[in-house]
């Protein structure tokens, strides 16, 4: 146990210490944040891969006391590193899908191109070796006994990780939070787009029961009909539904219970942090007008926490880079909560 009697958590942030400025070694730490600086298949926006970094930085800036789970930190937060190896070969590869999706939207044939089949060759198998790499990254904290997070980049970023949480754990559900489905077969030809870690889940992950989907708001007619035709592994809450429910006189509580309820007992969160309200991070890759506000979202978490559900893993995503540092600042925050949140769901 790492001695805290020489630690004020109520001073500014150290920058010589870890996330939050908390004194933790990795191997002191129990809950060990892994950061995935990958962003290759963004349709729009970009800056997700080098998030870690800012949000690193934003995090000295957040208290440590949290309402709801006063003294979590003290069981240790950790970052790891950015690794840069992984991070250049996400710039190499985002330039080759810069010119790839600009040659497709102008309506070019791929198949009559040497160079853009190549370099949709090496994207695709890009993707495979961040999903191999991920999943050894996560599979070995979990292995160690650590609580695990993920924090990416894109929303592609975490495949590998269900993969462990699934060889660990066994059976699991993800309640995804999100302005999109993400269940596209592929996006712009990428098999691992931002646009597909759903499908691929489903596809690859057959021990991810039940997929819940909440605030979606955002989403292609194939999609759609998707969710219709695998009714039995994936309940969609979309957006409009959820404010008509609440315009006609529901409480965001009894559609929060109505949530839990589809949930299977051990639970992985995927926040999207488009899932929000954009004017909380309005640089994230794909912002869409409408979600969420921070303290909704919590709200469930504590409910799902409450009901006797066990969260055992999350990842946050897609929050973005910026000269003032806003997103960053809120995706700290979300960070720290949904880390009290892990540890509080499993009591030592």
């Amino acid at each position: 146990m790492n001695d805290l009697s020489q630690f004020d958590p109520n001073g500014c942030g150290n920058p010589n210490n870890n996330v939050f400025g908390l004194p933790f070694t990795e191997d002191e730490a129990r809950l060990v944040i892994q950061p995935v600086p990958w962003e290759v298949t963004v349709s729009f926006g970009s800056g997700t891969a080098r998030s870690a970094e800012q949000i690193m930085k934003a995090s000295l800036q957040v208290d440590l006391f949290d309402p709801d789970v006063p003294d979590g930190w003290k069981q240790g937060f950790y970052m790891r590193e950015t690794d840069r190896k992984i991070l250049m070969k996400s710039d190499y590869l985002r330039k080759e899908a810069e010119l790839y999706i600009d040659y497709i939207s102008n309506g070019e044939i791929v198949g009559q191109n040497q160079f853009m089949c190549k370099s949709l060759r090496e994207i695709n198998e890009g993707s495979l070796f961040l999903n191999s790499w991920v999943h050894q990254q996560t599979k070995g904290l979990l292995e160690k006994g650590k609580l695990v997070a993920l924090l990416g980049g894109d929303h592609s970023t975490p495949l590998g990780f269900y993969k462990a949480i699934a060889e660990t754990h066994g059976e699991f559900g993800i309640l995804q939070i999100d302005a999109h489905c993400d269940l596209r077969e592929s996006y712009e030809d990428f098999n691992y787009s931002h646009a597909s870690i759903m499908f691929n889940t489903l596809r690859e992950v057959p021990l991810m029961t039940k997929l819940v989907q909440v605030g979606i708001r955002d989403y292609s007619e194939g999609e759609f009909n998707y969710i219709q035709e695998h009714s039995d592994r994936i309940k969609t809450y979309f957006d409009r539904d959820i404010r008509i429910r609440q315009y006609e006189g529901e409480t965001w509580k009894s559609i929060c219970d109505e949530i839990i309820q589809q949930l299977p007992p051990k639970v992985h969160i995927s926040f999207d942090i488009d899932g929000l309200d954009p004017k909380l991070c309005p640089n994230t890759g794909t912002p869409v007008q409408g979600g969420f506000e921070t303290e909704q979202v919590y709200y469930l978490f504590n409910k799902i926490r409450q009901s006797g559900k066990q969260i055992i893993s999350f990842d946050l995503n897609e929050v973005s880079t910026s000269e003032n540092g806003w997103d960053a600042n809120v995706g700290a925050r979300v960070l720290f909560k949904m880390c009290n949140m892990l540890v509080a769901a499993n009591p030592q």
